[in-house]
């Protein structure tokens, strides 16, 4: 692929993104993957070192790419550090700056060889199966633009699955879209998308994943989860979380439900890619208990499902299917606690 500027073409060059996909992880992690393997990193040795519990109350979107990030030094809050606390991944929000060119810095990002990843609203895409059906927000990678036969190339991990061209207008009614609320998807609907991108760089190649590096990750992950902090963070965060979702539905409010299904996605897929990495270490380096840890953390990511989908089916009835919210935080609190004590021994002998 080539950059020609006099034919407005712009191409990133060498071969297309890869995708790259885990059955537990949302377009967040999905568009970052593609992201890091195009800048020559193993996307689960990056997204899967980190592992912790944090909740912001009031700070849920209704967004399938929704994730919490602790404010920064400078009061901003950086997505890639909050995706890869252990590696050098910056990722910051950006929206063009002029209205009569929304193209500039899509351009220029491509120009310079790097990929972007763009919000869009799925009913305005044609390969998506919510195509003209159902309003949500969504992440894509865009890899291409070719305005003079006024396409987009656009690169989605996430089933169906989708890489090639897109009609510029098309891709500018997603890109800009409104996303009004929709009665057909309650949890990414209602969520303006407003043109917005991500600008996600890797500042250092990571380094090579040693039982000593990884010790080191799991042991921030048991303070992390054992050590209480002035925000809901671990155990005791996980605790305020449950109980305050437990008495909003005992009240009938049901925007905890729709809070819950984007927020528990992220600390899920999370999860899932932890226990993931540590039982491929786990069997990569003959370490029994490490993959075994790898197993239990997997379990806190499993027994999010059922958390998950209790308060997805229960959103016209908080009240009514509070008992079985109760039931399945109750199972979630002892997968996280079991997790805690296996990592924290797996830990120690790394």
């Amino acid at each position: 692929m080539t950059v020609d500027v006099t034919a407005r073409t712009y191409m990133i060059t060498g071969p297309e993104p890869e995708w790259w996909y885990r059955d537990l992880v949302s377009c967040l992690q999905a568009t970052f993957g593609s992201l890091l393997i195009r800048e020559g990193a193993d996307p689960l040795s990056v997204l899967g070192a980190g592992w912790r519990f944090l909740h912001l109350p009031g700070d849920v979107r209704s967004e399938e790419f929704y994730y919490p990030c602790p404010p920064d030094e400078s009061g901003g809050a950086d997505l890639g550090a909050a995706l890869a606390p252990h590696h050098a991944l910056r990722a910051r929000w950006w929206q063009p700056a002029d209205e009569d060119d929304v193209w500039r810095e899509v351009r220029e990002t491509l120009a310079d060889d790097r990929l972007v990843i763009a919000a869009v609203d799925n009913y305005h895409l044609p390969f998506r199966p919510a195509y003209g059906d159902v309003h949500a927000a969504h992440l894509v990678v865009v890899y291409g633009l070719d305005e003079t036969r006024g396409v987009v190339y656009v690169s989605d991990a996430m089933p169906p699955a989708f890489r090639g061209a897109v009609p510029i207008e098309e891709f500018l009614r997603s890109w800009g879209s409104a996303n009004p609320t929709d009665v057909q998807d309650a949890f990414f609907s209602d969520a303006r998308i407003g043109r917005r991108c991500l600008d996600v760089r890797l500042d250092a190649p990571p380094a090579p994943l040693t039982p000593e590096l990884l010790g080191g990750f799991l042991r921030t992950d048991v303070d992390g989860f054992t050590t209480a902090g002035s925000a809901r963070t671990g155990l005791a965060g996980y605790d305020e979380f449950a109980a305050e979702l437990l008495d909003r539905c005992r009240a009938s409010d049901a925007g905890a439900l729709r809070e819950l299904y984007p927020f528990g996605w992220g600390m899920q897929a999370q999860a899932s890619l932890h226990g993931e990495l540590l039982r491929r270490c786990g069997r990569q380096w003959d370490d029994p208990a490490l993959a075994g840890a790898g197993r239990a953390v997997e379990a806190v990511a499993h027994a999010w499902t059922g958390l998950r989908f209790t308060g997805a089916h229960g959103l016209e009835d908080p009240r009514a299917v509070a008992p079985d919210i109760a039931h399945h935080a109750t199972l979630l609190r002892g997968a996280y606690a079991r997790a805690v004590d296996a990592v924290g021994a797996a830990a120690a002998r790394l």
